[in-house]
């Protein structure tokens, strides 16, 4: 039988989970629920679930990676890890970005269950079902715990948006496509890589 869970095609509350009261959510809650293959994040205290990734969504996510690796691991200014990984933003923000950087100097952060405040670099991988809660509730979120920088991908366009902190509100730096590059504050040696290369 299938339950709306499963049916869901979209970033959704997710109510109907056994748990405190939405907005109420904090790690500890998170880190109790079952393994049952799902995603749930936390944004505000309200926990969400997400859609199951579609094979565009897992190429882009992989060689976002694996470029990310080339300038930020094997040139020793941090690392990098893809989700699922948890990232606890702030008490009541929980979520799994689907690449992370952390520089060195943020290495502290780094613990063996979860990376403990805000990471140096987050990229999300948007489809036309999470693009809304991409640059609502997670932007909000990211911006709330002081994320430096921004990356959203969209396979369905092939394009990357960066996005820089300045106070406490992103400001884009544009959306770049095709043999257009990056630029990024955290990582300006990607500004090598055509952007379409992101893409597969």
């Amino acid at each position: 039988m299938t339950t709306a869970v499963e049916r869901q095609t979209m970033v959704i509350p997710a109510n109907c989970v056994r748990g405190p009261k939405q907005g109420d959510w904090t790690y500890n809650h998170y880190a109790a629920l079952p393994d049952d293959g799902q995603r749930y994040e936390i944004v505000a205290g309200v926990l969400y679930i997400s859609p199951s990734l579609n094979n565009a969504h897992q190429d882009a996510v992989l060689w976002i990676a694996h470029y990310l690796q080339i300038h930020v691991r094997i040139t020793r200014l941090g690392r990098v890890y893809m989700a699922p990984f948890d990232v606890e933003l702030l008490p009541k923000f929980v979520v799994q970005p689907d690449v992370i950087v952390l520089l060195n100097s943020s290495l502290e952060k780094l613990t063996s269950s979860r990376i403990i405040g805000a990471p140096d670099l987050v990229v999300e991988v948007s489809s036309p079902s999470t693009m809304g809660y991409d640059h609502r509730e997670k932007q909000d979120a990211y911006a709330c715990a002081g994320v430096p920088e921004y990356w959203i991908a969209a396979p369905t366009s092939r394009t990357m948006e960066v996005l820089i902190l300045e106070g406490k509100q992103y400001q884009s730096l544009g959306i770049f496509s095709g043999q257009a590059t990056l630029r990024s504050k955290v990582v300006p040696s990607i500004a090598e890589i055509p952007v379409e290369q992101f893409f597969g």
